[in-house]
């Protein structure tokens, strides 16, 4: 493997795309064509799932070539793949259903305890250690989360993130799914709006650099600075211009999940009886009263679903903050700042702390999430 990625990097770049492209069509493929035999009937096929159950996990181990330091986990791969294909055959055979079930949560519910459950258990318990975890100190890493600069820039930053981001996000794709429904050409519109949720926040992050880039002099790099030298200002530290330079991260996560909400949100109106468009129609409604009394009323569902989803993202944010500022001009947030207490090294009660905060922010929009969505399924 390592030699195709050396033979790969000697090609041109314009060469390297294509190969590219293909290795990913090709991989696409094979999934697709194994999720299309899955629930096919017959020996040829009971045989085709056997063998990716089996030689699929010892193969793909060996094909990175770490055969030597992991053939045994190539084999303990193999041989769970057979013991579960023969689980999946026995219950389609209409018996052993129960120990399948059980069976095939078992691995997701170790995976759970030992990648989730743990760690907030063992996190929430370092918050109230001191930094070097030797003594009980209760609260006092809290009292510093809210006593000192750095904690309190970091909470009170998040607040401005979780308040804006969400909102601007649902309002912009709300109003954009609504003006170009039914629309000629509405899929290239939503295309273009769509497009910067498949960039990462670093990628989005590093675009927008460039944007708010700052250089003394008339000859600019950043879009922005180069405006306002053309307007006959003077350049602008956009980053560096407190408090307004949190304003100007917050607009990157804008920009990036304003996509994510039209897209559900286009979905949700189009599943607005047009009965209803009428009705209101007929009644002398006019276009902004059909939309708060009818529109908004049929999509409510959805627009918790989005403001709640970029509600999380917002409060967890790590990658714009990193990206652009370093958590320099006072920009850090929660999520920052919970890595950077933790690398300074000796803080890890700060940082557990900081995680345990966020935890409990995160935690209640959760859970009204999974009670909306009871709630749903209720009616229906």
């Amino acid at each position: 493997m390592s030699g195709f990625f050396r033979w790969l990097a000697g090609l041109p770049p314009l060469a390297q795309i294509p190969i590219i492209i293909l290795a990913f069509v090709a991989v696409i493929a094979i999934v697709l064509f194994l999720v299309e035999i899955a629930p096919r009937r017959g020996l040829r096929y009971t045989i085709i799932r056997l063998a990716v159950c089996v030689l699929v996990p010892f193969g793909a181990l060996v094909f990175f070539g770490i055969y030597n330091s992991a053939i045994w986990i190539a084999a303990v791969a193999a041989v769970l793949g057979g013991i579960f294909f023969l689980i999946d055959y026995r219950s389609r055979q209409g018996a052993g259903y129960l120990f399948q079930l059980i069976a095939f949560m078992a691995p997701a519910f170790i995976l759970l305890i030992i990648g989730l459950v743990y760690p907030t258990i063992k996190t929430a318990g370092a918050a109230f250690m001191s930094n070097d975890g030797s003594r009980f100190v209760g609260i006092d890493n809290f009292s510093w989360l809210f006593s000192s600069a750095d904690g309190l820039t970091a909470f009170l930053n998040t607040i401005v993130w979780v308040l804006i981001a969400p909102i601007a996000s649902t309002v912009f794709g709300l109003a954009y799914a609504y003006f170009i429904d039914k629309s000629r050409g509405e899929k290239f519109f939503k295309v273009l709006v769509f497009m910067p949720m498949a960039i990462s926040f670093v990628g989005a992050s590093i675009i927008f650099r460039f944007f708010y880039d700052v250089r003394q002099g008339d000859s600019q790099i950043g879009l922005l600075n180069q405006i306002v030298i053309w307007f006959g200002g003077q350049p602008v530290d956009w980053l560096g211009a407190q408090p307004w330079n949190t304003l100007f991260l917050v607009v990157v996560l804008i920009w990036t999940q304003t996509g994510f909400a039209m897209v559900v949100l286009s979905a949700a109106i189009k599943g607005v009886p047009q009965e209803q468009n009428e009705a209101a129609s007929i009644d002398g409604t006019n276009a902004w009263q059909a939309f708060i009394n009818v529109t908004v009323p049929g999509i409510r569902s959805s627009l918790i679903v989005v403001l709640t989803t970029i509600s999380i993202a917002s409060l967890k944010v790590y990658d714009i903050v990193s990206a652009m500022t370093g958590g320099r001009n006072d920009t850090t947030v929660l999520g920052f700042e919970m890595v950077r207490q933790f690398q300074l090294g000796s803080r890890d009660g700060y940082s557990s702390a900081l995680a345990v905060v966020l935890f409990l922010l995160v935690l209640p929009i959760i859970v009204f999430n999974a009670r909306q969505i009871k709630n749903q399924r209720e009616i229906r």
